[in-house]
């Protein structure tokens, strides 16, 4: 799979942060490269995609979510800027999230982070998945067969946790 190039201020060689919404594909393998780092023995890595059910449906074929970009990203940002101040031992830290149209099986959302030591990293990479779904605002429409509708599974849109 080809992958369109992103935009991103955030990311470079040495930059430390790489925050993406877009409409591309997304790639685990290569968020997990970007956080490779010579001091660091963990990248955790997380990779949501399409499943073929939900609570209300068994026949799942593809879902659509709705953000605003930028403000998703401010957010994303927020994220990654507390999972920092909890674990300051954190290199590379990665949130890349789909909008548009996504099929099944295909990832939606991948998070990656990188520290000298696991638990750290996977402590940091939950926080940031489980965080971004309760602080950013996206909207997610499920299709089947026959039909689509927006999720009404929702909660209240909480602020970034600061420790």
């Amino acid at each position: 799979m080809r992958l369109a190039p992103r935009i991103n201020a955030m990311h470079s060689a040495s930059a430390s942060t790489w925050v993406v919404v877009t409409e591309s594909p997304l790639s685990s393998d290569e968020l997990s490269a970007w956080a490779v780092r010579p001091n660091c023995g963990a990248v955790v890595t997380f990779s949501g995609v399409v499943r073929n059910h939900s609570r209300d449906h068994d026949d799942v074929l593809a879902l659509e979510y709705e953000t605003n970009p930028k403000f998703a990203e401010a957010r994303l940002n927020e994220i990654v800027e507390v999972a920092r101040e909890r674990w300051t031992s954190l290199e590379a830290i990665a949130i890349h999230h789909r909008i548009g149209r996504v099929e099944l099986s295909e990832t939606t959302v991948v998070v990656a982070v990188s520290s000298p030591h696991r638990s750290d990293a996977f402590d940091a990479a939950r926080f940031c998945i489980d965080t971004l779904k309760e602080t950013v605002p996206m909207w997610k429409r499920e299709f089947w067969d026959g039909g689509s509708a927006w999720s009404e599974d929702t909660s209240p849109l909480l602020d970034t946790p600061r420790p």
